[in-house]
């Protein structure tokens, strides 16, 4: 009989501020109260880890942390999460660890284990100045101030909501920019006399700007623009904008020891990440993991 084909399976622990054995005994609660299945019968069944069915209301409880564009890809990032938590519970359980592993005060029993299995079989490993420093030398563009610009900006506004008035709003605000192509030193005048904006009174002056200091929509659109008038009105929640880019000043390299901490804790997290994902492969050997590629197919 052929072997079966042994996948690897995806975890991210560097968007989870719980620990694998927290999430784990969280998991055990939220089947707990499920309470009695409707008419009486089970939820069907179609994947397992071993002998343990991992059934479809769990998966439909384990979705709503795994949001996804398609309900197909949730389906296929919950069952991974499942088989890889039922897969530590597996392991703890032969290696009878609940018999010999002391909980930190307040711990529940079961994450203390998975948190001693995971100690004793995941290399934990700090990077050495050699690797950080090859790290730097290699990845330059990761590793600079902000970039900012100096922005002035003139609004008209309209709610999200309003579609009449964000039509004319849009369609003022192109008017305005086709008059200032021609007399760009009327600027000021136009905020003066047109913005919606508090900044009025300062000549619509928003300062020097970083990433991540105005609204979403608004900071994607002018981060991308030239300097100078821009050709075309900024949208945003607020309305629309006409927006000039006074100047743009490109962040400045950081020096290593700057960075150094960062870079450290960045490799010491891809190192733990690659080594759990070798733990897994392990596991997957030992307690054969069904179903799971057809949930995977199904999501495309």
């Amino acid at each position: 009989m052929a072997e079966p084909r042994t996948r690897k399976l995806a975890i991210t622990l560097i968007d989870s501020q719980a620990s694998v054995g927290k999430d784990a005994h969280d998991d055990r609660a939220r089947e707990a109260s499920e309470g009695p299945r409707s008419l009486g019968r089970p939820a069907p069944a179609f994947l397992f880890v071993g002998q343990t069915p991992i059934s479809e209301a769990q998966i439909a409880q384990e979705m709503q942390f795994h949001r996804a564009m398609k309900p197909e890809q949730s389906r296929a990032e919950a069952a991974r999460a499942l088989v890889v938590r039922e897969l530590l519970r597996c392991e703890v359980d032969r290696l009878e660890l609940a018999q010999s592993v002391q909980a930190h005060p307040g711990e529940p029993a079961e994450e203390a284990c998975i948190r001693e299995l995971l100690e004793q079989h995941v290399e934990h490993r700090v990077p050495s100045e050699e690797d950080c420093l090859r790290y730097y030398a290699q990845n330059p563009e990761r590793f600079h101030a902000p970039d900012r610009i100096r922005v002035r900006h003139l609004l008209l506004g309209a709610s999200p909501e309003d579609v009449h008035g964000r039509f004319n709003a849009r369609t003022r605000a192109e008017a305005l920019i086709a008059e200032l192509k021609e007399q760009p030193h009327l600027f000021a005048d136009f905020v003066l006399r047109h913005s919606d904006c508090p900044s009025k009174n300062e000549g619509g002056e928003l300062g020097w700007l970083e990433r991540g200091q105005t609204t979403p929509e608004f900071d994607r659109q002018v981060f991308r623009l030239r300097q100078g008038l821009a050709p075309f009105p900024v949208e945003s929640r607020w309305g629309y904008h006409v927006v000039c880019v006074d100047e743009i000043a490109a962040g400045e390299a950081l020096a290593f020891a700057d960075v150094r901490q960062r870079i450290s804790d960045y490799l010491e997290l891809q190192v733990r990440q690659q080594a759990l994902q070798h733990y897994l492969l392990e596991l997957q050997h030992r307690y054969s993991v069904r179903g799971l590629e057809a949930i995977e197919a199904a999501a495309g």
